[in-house]
């Protein structure tokens, strides 16, 4: 019986977990547009957010993927660097927010 209740348990723990990782589309949306918005402050932020938010779903990725080319071209620059550490983590803050 204690076995069962332990499976049971598991697998509703299981369950719990595979449906938190999977994020809406507007849970998407927003993490791409907050990726865009890093630098921005105060109005200028909630302007862009606000347009961001209301963009249609094929501007949003071509959003992220131009966010993704970036990290591309920042990840090959470090490594060309042979950047590590702190000394990365400071270079990839630095180019990806240009």
């Amino acid at each position: 019986m204690n076995r069962n209740f332990a499976l049971l348990a598991v697998s509703l723990l299981s369950l719990t977990a595979a449906s938190a990782a999977i994020a809406s589309p507007q849970q998407e949306k927003m993490k791409a547009c907050n990726a865009e918005a890093k630098g921005k402050s105060g109005d200028e932020r909630k302007a862009f957010m606000k347009e961001c938010l209301s963009a249609k779903k094929e501007d949003v990725k071509s959003a992220k993927t131009t966010q993704q080319e970036k990290m591309k071209a920042c990840n090959a620059e470090a490594k060309t660097k042979a950047l590590s550490g702190d000394e990365r983590k400071q270079f990839m803050s630095s180019c990806l927010s240009n």
